[in-house]
């Protein structure tokens, strides 16, 4: 006879229903609202304003088609916790979310099926909502939305607005009061070339210039440009990508197609303005410090000297070509140069002929200089970044028929063409020191170019290998200086110095980090507010026509669909729009209505998650981005730094805690600190930073099984084999044996675990229970669906401390506790309020275990240890605290419930435990009062029958007493 189950029994199926009647409890009571200061939300006499308020926000999701697995709740739920928390300590909680809905993946699926990618996108948001609703997400509903909402976009568009109409003013004194250098009105800058204040490049009066001149010029100020330049083109999907959207191997993040290098005409944004001020206000930022160092490499700056080569032209002049160097004190062994297939210099440089001599090694069969150079670009046209610069790659190059004139010491050295210099970095040029750079050495050695050490190795160097160390100078010395002898430091000095008194040099400062490529080839992104006129002149159109909405288009493909075909060219589907794209507006500039063409490129996804959180502050707000008292309300700086800070620092303001994949850190992340100070710089926002404080949440692994062709097979369908031996189990797939590994969880490795399973089996609070209780939210963890039960079993226990199973009578009572549940009660509010406060939900966890336990044990569980467990509890298993609580007798929410208080003089032990110590090691443990004195604790100790057993009779040299908790015996 199968076993019967009691009505009133917390099963998954009552869980359920539970959980479905209290989510929509919260969704009519719309217990999640928090109030605003100010802006159309105004409740300024809500009192929760004067308690405090907390901002709590997760990375913005996108909806994909798969839904949710078990892996992408993990900060989700966290931060649910926290936040549930954060309302039973009296604050003000802003906790929201909403989507990332621009984007590939659902314009890749309307390439396919032709269906419109917003059908596609809308139907996999309601699908998260649904998934996230079950979960018991305690998320304001009302504040949500999509990127993709022409109310939000409206304000994307707005924000382009201010940086195309901004320009970056190194010498302007900072917003904070702090330094120099912040982004003014483009408007501004054109008052300084009509006054005359500031030259035209060519020295022409300003109102000499065409509109076209004008605009130029402009363009090598403002913070959102078009220029040619070469950029990432992806034929595979038809757009050219950003350098942070393409992968270490060359290929696309989104689909792994290959990435090559073009010369396109694009829209940018002048992050470079930024870059000392991202990589500074790092210090200033609660993030872990792996995020802070994957910033500051991208950003990547580095001090040393701009230095000029003069190379003869074939037209009888001389090309000054400027290679950037972190260590000018090697000049005197620069024996070589090279130049990136992209230079510009490659023009006007290379001769008709080689020069007699020319080593046969160099030409590389070329019957004469152009023909090698030509072959070479076009080969290295056809590689990416990262190929290019690969560590295992051998260093090929071509000479390019040219000589430079190495400045400190007169040499003429030739001048090669390689793909491992990149345009895009520097200067595209390098000199080289085959002396003390290993890649330099290796390609001195395929040429047969001269090395020249200009540090002096350590002894015992190798005689045959680049010296990369430091040492002092050596073979550095002209008529007018040398450098023999000084130390690096030193030595950098007095050259930068030399060459800056003789015009060929200056000392400066560069950095990795480049101008954010910003337009995409694609439909499925929100359009530019820009319209080129007749004359091809750039215009915004005026903020009463935004938001510029998308149009339908017959055919969402890219023109270009080849995957392999490196020079073939974008289109985007916006230009097949035509009564779209040729519009006649009024622009309201004075020049009535003209006709004007509509910019086809779509901004990139990152646009609208660069500044969600802004808009998570005050959607409704029709009138501004954000009230200026609202977001200086959540998100405005402190009186006191972020933990960490260095002293003197400012509170740069920002998001309490966000939330997030660490895979974000060079990404969104950057995006977002650049957008977010422009604003601040134009005065539209308080805060210098949009998140202050960070957490990367770990990453849930899952077994996968391959079968014998490494092929994943589903990991639901494998059975598991005990070794009847005691050994390894082992694993097969109808019938046949494959093997386990751990890895990922994804739909490609068929191990997929849906939050949908888990709760339909246990409900959504063990669920959450489980997550919380897998290791610390950093961490990444293993998934195992059977070890859920174990957290079932925690909420069963709490269940039937309060309830009976058979009649579903309260069956706590109102009794006084006893003197050890109440100190296990108080330590446990303690404890777990830590815990909650920083985000340690499984210690919290085992804490209340921990208790339920204690009080399981007893013949009946008292009220007064159960309803402070039940608010416990509330954060993480927020459904069944709910039921309990009102069986308990509260008609109120526990969600808003005061958090119970701990008593501190019932957190102090009665007794602890002492450690004692012979000859430096533990030989026992005392529990003694916790205010034993130094003299009773010793005769303590050395009354120890296990202490004397190991003194053994030696004599006693001296005795550290450390009250309560140490005694030492040195014998």
């Amino acid at each position: 006879m199968s076993e019967r189950i009691p009505q009133h029994r917390y099963t998954a199926e009552l869980a359920n229903e539970i959980e479905a009647r209290w989510q929509d409890r919260w969704e009519a009571d719309d217990v999640f609202r928090s109030a605003n200061p100010a802006g159309p939300w105004a409740e300024p006499d809500d009192p929760r304003l004067e308690r405090g308020h907390r901002m709590i926000m997760d990375m913005f999701p996108y909806p994909s088609g798969t839904g949710l697995h078990v892996g992408h709740p993990l900060g989700f739920i966290a931060t649910d916790v926290h936040a549930r928390f954060a309302r039973t300590t009296g604050m003000n909680v802003l906790h929201t979310m909403g989507f990332d809905a621009f984007g590939l993946p659902a314009e890749q699926y309307a390439v396919q099926t032709g269906q419109h990618p917003r059908v596609t996108t809308e139907r996999n948001m309601e699908v998260y909502r649904r998934q996230l609703r079950r979960l018991g997400m305690g998320h304001e509903k009302r504040r949500s939305f999509a990127t993709i909402d022409p109310g939000y976009y409206r304000w994307t568009q707005w924000i382009f607005t201010q940086i195309y109409e901004s320009w970056y003013d190194p010498e302007a004194p900072s917003r904070s009061g702090r330094g120099t250098g912040r982004a003014r009105p483009i408007s501004e800058l054109v008052a300084q070339f009509e006054a005359g204040e500031r030259q035209t490049p060519d020295d022409r009066p300003w109102a000499e210039l065409s509109a076209p001149e004008r605009a130029a010029v402009l363009d090598n100020y403002r913070l959102a440009y078009v220029s040619a330049a070469p950029v990432n083109w992806c034929p595979g999907l038809g757009t050219v990508l950003s350098n942070e959207e393409v992968t270490a191997d060359g290929k696309s993040e989104r689909g792994d197609f290959p990435v090559f290098k073009r010369n396109l005409s694009q829209w940018m944004m002048r992050i470079t303005a930024y870059a000392d001020r991202l990589t500074d206000d790092l210090d200033r930022l609660d993030w872990p410090e792996k995020v802070k160092l994957m910033q500051r490499n991208w950003i990547g700056r580095s001090t040393g000297a701009t230095v000029r080569f003069d190379v003869p032209t074939t037209e009888a002049g001389v090309w000054p070509l400027e290679v950037f160097t972190t260590r000018p004190d090697t000049l005197f062994g620069a024996t070589f140069m090279v130049v990136a297939p992209e230079h510009p210099a490659l023009e006007q440089v290379v001769p008709d002929a080689w020069p007699d001599g020319t080593d046969p090694r160099w030409t590389d069969g070329a019957p004469d200089p152009r023909t090698a150079v030509t072959a070479y670009q076009r080969m290295a046209s056809t590689k990416s970044d990262v190929e290019r610069q690969a560590d295992a790659k051998s260093k090929t190059g071509v000479f390019t028929g040219a000589f430079a004139t190495n400045p400190v010491n007169g040499a003429k050295i030739p001048v090669f063409v390689a793909d491992y210099v990149l345009m895009g970095y520097g200067t595209g040029a390098i000199m080289a020191v085959p002396g003390q750079d290993t890649r330099d050495w290796d390609f001195a050695q395929a040429y047969g170019l001269p090395i020249v050490r200009t540090v002096q190795p350590t002894e015992g160097h190798p005689e045959d290998e680049a010296f990369t160390g430091d040492g002092p100078a050596i073979n550095s010395s002209n008529d007018e200086i040398s450098l023999d002898g000084l130390g690096v430091a030193e030595a950098k000095a007095r050259i930068i110095a030399w060459l800056a008194d003789k015009g060929l040099g200056q000392e400066t400062v560069t950095y990795r980090l480049r101008d954010w490529l910003f337009s995409r080839q694609r439909y499925w992104g929100e359009p530019f507010p820009i319209v080129w006129d007749e004359e091809g002149v750039a215009h915004t159109v005026p903020d009463s026509m935004l938001p510029i909405e998308l149009p339908d288009v017959p055919d969402y493909s890219p023109k270009t669909y080849d995957p392999e075909d490196s020079q073939s060219s974008p289109e985007a589907p916006l230009a097949r729009a035509t009564d779209w794209v040729e519009v006649e507006l009024d622009l309201g500039d004075g020049r009535g209505v003209r006709k004007y063409r509509r910019e086809t490129n779509t901004m990139p996804n990152w646009a609208g998650s660069c500044w969600y959180h802004l808009r998570y502050l005050d959607p409704a707000n029709d009138e501004a981005l954000v009230d200026p008292a609202v977001e200086r309300y959540w998100i405005g700086p402190r009186p006191a730094p972020v933990a960490g800070a260095p002293a003197g620092a400012v509170d740069p303001g920002g998001v309490d805690l966000y939330v997030g994949g660490v895979e974000h850190a060079v990404l969104h992340l950057l995006y977002s600190r650049f957008w977010h100070k422009v604003l601040y710089d134009l005065g539209h926002v308080s805060s210098e930073e949009p998140f202050r404080r960070l957490i990367n949440q770990g990453m849930i692994e899952a077994y996968v099984y391959r079968d014998s062709r490494g092929f994943p097979v589903p990991a639901a369908e494998v059975e598991e084999h005990p070794s009847p031996d005691g050994g390894a189990p082992t694993y097969t797939w109808k019938g046949e044996p494959v093997t386990q590994e751990y890895g990922k969880m994804g739909k490609s490795l068929k191990n997929v675990v849906t939050p949908d399973e888990m709760c339909e089996q246990y409900g959504a609070d063990t669920f959450r229970v489980y997550e919380m209780s897998m290791g610390p939210l950093e961490q990444y963890r293993p998934w195992e669906t059977r070890a859920v039960v174990g957290s079932m079993r925690f909420l069963q226990r709490l269940w039937r401390n309060v309830i009976d199973e058979e009649t579903g009578e309260v069956v706590v009572v109102d009794t006084p506790l006893d003197d050890e549940t109440d100190k296990a009660l108080h330590r446990t509010i303690d404890g777990v309020r830590a815990d909650y406060e920083a985000l340690r939900t499984n210690t919290a966890i085992a804490k209340m275990i921990e208790l339920n336990n204690h009080l399981t044990k007893l013949d009946r569980a008292p009220r007064a240890a159960v309803e402070p467990l039940v608010q416990m509890v509330a954060p993480v298993a927020p459904h069944i605290a709910e039921e309990l609580w009102s069986r308990l007798g509260h008609e109120g929410s526990v969600t808003t419930a005061p958090f119970p208080e701990a008593d501190p003089a019932k957190l102090v032990e009665d007794t602890v435990v002492c450690v004692v110590q012979v000859r430096g090691k533990v030989r026992d443990r005392l529990e003694v009062a916790a205010d034993i004195d130094a003299v009773a604790l010793e005769e303590l100790a050395l009354a120890s029958e296990r202490v004397q057993s190991f003194i053994d009779g030696a004599p006693v040299r001296k005795v550290v007493v450390r009250a309560p908790g140490l005694v030492n015996i040195v014998v």
